[in-house]
């Protein structure tokens, strides 16, 4: 298990170099001058004086070649120097820390909520497929699935905030706060494991070995979650990491409706305002997430699944 671990992580390296290399690319290959985007944001001049550009892009380092400009930064971003934001101007590393703490926080949250409620709920309705909690399962799920977050927040903004009055319909800084987030968010990667562990536990069921274990008498429950679940939640589990960055990074609908000040509201302020720094640092911290993410899952779906732990430490 050591040795794939040590594997997977050998790939990390040159996975976030390649992406480095695009996410500083970026501004270039959607035909965004990084000069000219600063004085946008500082004076919001359509057309820039010449001398003023000229003397921005030498104080930026702009005029040396694409290279140097981009070991510069990526230096920077090894010691955790990130620039300064267009529009803030305040050091980068601290939006994006600040903004991230909050998105990680509602991104675990809501996971932690859809595997408590999704992987029981998928390996009960397994039990008797066809059944009444396999049929209204079903129905949610596939709610789950379909109904986008733009459309889910606002109505668990009317329902809760507003017609009932229980909840706070924006902001942060109170645990109530969290609640109408965490639900919005938890919602599709609920029902979504929900089905991939029904699916799974009525397949692991019918095999032999499970057979076996319910002819010699073992309890049905002990038989339900040893045998069954245990298999079945390696699909759940190989999919977690997608689950983390994508909440981290994508949850723009969610933190903008909510007023929320996370990540995924940061980085769609800072595109619109053409705030590169900050879309730059952040893109990168997402991707990073993401692969150490997935490696860490993979790690350890194969220590789950026996099966995966034999052909690894081949």
């Amino acid at each position: 298990m050591i040795g794939l671990l040590l594997r997977r992580l050998l790939v990390v390296g040159p996975v976030l170099l390649a992406a480095s290399v695009l996410v500083f690319a970026l501004p270039r290959l959607v035909g965004v001058d990084p000069a000219r985007a600063v004085l946008r944001a500082r004076s919001a001049e359509a057309v820039p004086d010449p001398a003023t550009e000229a003397r921005l892009r030498s104080s930026l380092g702009l005029d040396a070649p694409v290279t140097e400009q981009y070991l510069r930064w990526l230096g920077g971003v090894l010691r955790g120097d990130l620039g300064y934001g267009y529009v803030a101007r305040t050091p980068v590393a601290g939006q994006i820390a600040d903004a991230a703490t909050v998105s990680g926080l509602l991104a675990v949250l809501a996971l932690a909520l859809a595997a408590v409620v999704g992987i029981p709920a998928g390996v009960y309705a397994a039990r008797r497929p066809g059944g009444a909690l396999d049929r209204f399962l079903g129905l949610g799920t596939v709610a789950g699935v379909a109904v986008p977050e733009f459309v889910l927040a606002p109505w668990l903004v009317l329902v809760f905030a507003v017609w009932a009055g229980a909840l706070p319909a924006l902001g942060w800084g109170d645990p109530a706060h969290l609640v109408l987030p965490v639900l919005t968010l938890a919602a599709y990667p609920g029902a979504l494991a929900a089905q991939l562990v029904r699916a799974e536990t009525a397949g692991v069921l019918t095999r032999p070995h499970v057979l076996v274990a319910r002819a010699k008498g073992l309890g049905e429950h002990r038989v339900l979650w040893r045998h069954g679940a245990r298999l079945a939640t390696t699909s759940v589990t190989a999919l977690a990491g997608m689950f983390v960055a994508g909440l981290l990074g994508g949850s723009v609908v969610v933190e903008v409706v909510f007023g929320i000040p996370g990540l995924g509201r940061l980085l769609h302020r800072a595109v619109v305002a053409q705030d590169l720094p900050v879309v730059q640092a952040g893109t990168l911290l997402v991707v990073a997430v993401a692969v150490v993410a997935g490696v860490l899952v993979e790690v350890l779906a194969t220590a789950l699944d026996p099966v995966l732990r034999s052909a690894g430490s081949r």
